[in-house]
């Protein structure tokens, strides 16, 4: 925070700077030159918000310019996005209404303005998250007009280059619903610059020492690039100048966000990522005609210089990607030996990737019907899927999720239309895809005339053929069938209906029981069962009775009436008490130190009270992880590691509840931790793995597996260990042994 005292001049001069800075940007482009509504935007939300200063500490009107900036400069909208934007935060900081601003700059305005605005009702109900009936506000409102979800990109992305103003549970808060729902949204909708930096920005702010590590050795090797690009690049310019196209050549790097993703699923360590550089050509076609032909006249002519990869040629022009993509895409080796992917696009392609459907429109012919493009049809599925009221958000939120993905596949009908549908996409989804008729009534498929269960995973260019049964009824097992948005909400709803009857069967059932014990039904008596039961809520445990999975006895009696207690599954014992923080906030939550665990369980220190919490089951933390702290609705504090999944979702749904926390490093309690080893399997290596734990190292081994294949050995072993400085201790001493070559923790 910037404790400065305010000066009003200084601040003047810097907001009529960016706001210069922003008409010079509008007035550059080719839109038409609205100067003025965009001045009277300026001045009506610089008076509205006059005197309010963001925890920078500089003027809150920098941040609806900066908006605007970044809604002109990065995705190319116009005079109605840029207004919009210079309002965004009028109607929900202010007085002033959604009225006030319809009269003064138009209906289109305000109604973007709308669908910007935060939301304090219920769409939901008291279950649901703030973040997501938010986010639910905008998906409605973009369906009706994308300008809305565009702007919240560009809010999203000035918030999160504003970040290290903010305490660490909202920057993990924040960073977390960005990665999981605003950089799918980008890449969804061909925003790639926009994408890159926000996965970046949340990576900084969730892992901040392997961001900065990594961006060292991304520095570090940059000369290395360099030299192979000049020498890569020299016989290709020769090539091309041939042609007489215009063109230029671009390296392309990885992002670090996608290095560090690289290195965690594959578990490689940076030297092992081979990709990093990539080379772009982009250029100015003779003719939108000659457009087509000319990307593959370059194709053509690299393959003349250096071997192409035959199974790694991605044809996105002749089939785009959802979000509109188009380019091709070939593999060369180089004279080094080494493989480099060669992207070739013209200066439209290369629009489309950086500033996604607004580019999108800028290249639509006049009088063209666009109703039938992809983006269409995926606002058309994200409308389908709103139409259908999810009652739990983390449901809601998945779903939509789900459909954000860009990678897609090309699937014929047996008549040889072509549908797009997502990579990953089963028998089932592409049965839903068509009618929810035909998926409910899905009984087998049959794929390039081979029979194939619901669970048959397809792959581009599969032909597919649906079987049916009118008696077949949707399964609950269904749903792990399902990988796309689509027939997850419909098999979902369907679920609901019958659920709905099995729930009032339970009450029944749970009436009639009460009845013949004499015992009250009320809503303490169903609270007093479901805790009982370990069942968190009233539905789930009615759901269980009318399913049978649940029988009522006498000991449910006993409970209800207070003469039998449920026995305590929490082990106790004496926490260590540690120093308070003094970090403050404007929440009830504070940042919390852990302390003491015991694998499972631990107390942890808040300003007032020590809490009993657990290590969450999915993701297993150890002191030293990049940590966060979850408040469950049963009250239990949960930690997580920040890149565990589930923790991913809960930071995007229920921002609300999560806490930052810190380990406190004693070095006396013991976690287990797995550590994937491979190698060359030569003799004695195992007794040099075990002597290096046990003798050096002076930690115990609690499992270990082992596999060889072709005098190749991998290893699984898991380790009694205190935190993450035993890992790096514990890799480092395993890669010093002869003949191993990788040794990574592993969850």
């Amino acid at each position: 925070m910037n404790n400065e005292t305010p000066d009003p001049v200084k601040d003047e001069q810097m907001i009529n700077a960016a706001f210069r800075h922003l008409l010079d940007t509008y007035l550059a482009s080719n839109h038409r030159k609205k100067v003025e509504v965009i001045t009277k935007a300026f001045n009506f939300a610089k008076k509205a918000h006059s005197g309010v200063r963001r925890l920078s500490g500089e003027p809150y009107i920098m941040h609806p310019i900066a908006v605007a900036q970044i809604v002109c400069e990065e995705i190319g909208l116009g005079s109605t996005s840029i207004c919009a934007a210079l309002l965004h935060d009028v109607e929900e900081d202010t007085d002033y209404t959604n009225e006030d601003i319809a009269n003064l700059f138009g209906p289109k305005v305000a109604n973007i303005v709308e669908g910007l605005t935060k939301i304090s009702g219920g769409i939901f109900g008291e279950r649901a998250s703030l973040q997501a009936e938010t986010f639910k506000k905008l998906l409605l409102t973009m369906s009706d007009d994308i300008r809305v979800i565009l702007i919240k990109i560009a809010d999203r992305l000035h918030n999160m280059r504003t970040l290290s103003s903010m305490l660490p549970s909202k920057q993990y808060k924040i960073a977390g619903e960005t990665l999981y729902i605003y950089a799918p949204l980008a890449d969804r909708l061909g925003l790639n610059k926009i994408k890159n930096e926000l996965e970046d920005l949340s990576f900084h702010y969730e892992h901040p020492q392997e961001y900065e590590e990594i961006k060292a050795k991304l520095a570090g090797t940059q000369a290395e690039r360099q030299t192979i690009f000049d020498e890569f690049t020299a016989p290709i310019r020769q090539e091309l100048d041939k042609t007489k196209l215009k063109y230029h050549i671009l390296a392309r790097v990885k992002t670090p966000y996608s290095i560090w993703q690289k290195m965690q699923n594959k578990h490689i360590t940076f030297e092992e990522i081979y990709d990093i550089l990539a080379i772009r050509i982009v250029f100015e076609p003779s003719s939108p005609e000659e457009e087509v032909n000319e990307c593959f006249n370059i194709y053509v002519a690299l393959c003349r210089i250096y071997k192409p990869q035959p199974d790694r040629l991605r044809d996105w022009i002749s089939h785009p990607k959802a979000n509109g993509y188009q380019a091709l895409h070939v593999t060369l080796m180089s004279n080094r030996g080494e493989w480099i992917e060669v992207q070739i696009r013209s200066k439209r392609m290369d629009d489309i990737d950086e500033q996604g459907v607004a580019a999108h429109w800028k290249y639509k012919s006049p009088g063209t019907d666009y109703s039938d493009d992809e983006l269409s049809k995926w606002l058309h599925t994200i409308k389908e899927i709103l139409d259908d009221p999810q009652p739990d958000t983390l449901d809601f939120l998945d779903t939509i999720k789900l459909n954000l993905f860009a990678n897609e596949i090309l699937i014929f009908t047996p008549k040889g239309e072509i549908k797009t549908m997502p990579a990953g996409s089963t028998a089932l989804d592409f049965a839903f895809s068509i009618h929810s008729f035909l998926g409910s009534h899905c009984i087998g498929a049959k794929v390039n005339h081979k029979l194939v269960p619901l669970s048959h995973k397809l792959q581009s260019g599969d032909q597919v053929e649906i079987l049916t049964s009118r008696s077949q009824h949707v399964q609950p097992d269904w749903i792990q069938y399902a990988n796309t948005a689509k027939a997850k909400s419909k098999i979902r709803a369907l679920l609901r209906r019958d659920e709905r009857e099995k729930r009032a069967q339970g009450e029944e059932i749970l009436r009639h029981f009460l009845q013949e014990k004499e015992i009250e039904m009320s809503s303490a008596v169903v609270d007093k069962l479901c805790r009982f039961h370990e069942i968190p809520s009233r539905d789930g445990l009615l759901l269980a009775i009318g399913e049978k999975s649940i029988t009522l006895t006498d000991a449910d009696a006993a409970f209800i009436q207070g003469r039998q207690k449920k026995v305590s599954s929490w082990k106790k014992f004496i926490p260590f008490i540690g120093n308070k923080t003094k970090e403050t906030d404007d929440t009830d939550i504070k940042k919390m130190f852990v302390e003491g665990i015991d694998r499972k369980k631990t107390f942890i220190l808040n300003e007032d009270s020590i809490k009993l919490c657990k290590i969450a089951d999915c993701c297993h933390p150890i002191p030293g992880d990049d940590a966060m702290g979850y408040i469950d609705p049963s009250n239990e504090f949960i930690i997580h590691r920040r890149d565990c999944p589930i923790a991913e979702k809960l930071k995007s749904n229920y921002g609300n509840r999560v806490v930052a926390v810190e380990w406190q490093m004693h070095h006396i309690n013991v976690y287990p931790a797995t550590i994937y080893v491979k190698g060359i399997d030569v003799q004695g290596i195992l007794m040099a793995i075990s002597e290096v734990i046990y003798k050096k190292l002076d930690l115990d081994i609690k499992s270990l597996n082992v596999t060889t294949d072709a005098g190749i050995f991998e290893s699984k072993i898991t380790i009694n260990l205190h935190d993450t400085v035993d890992v790096k201790n514990i890799c480092s001493a395993l890669l010093g042994i002869k003949g191993i070559v990788k040794a990574v923790r592993i969850n």
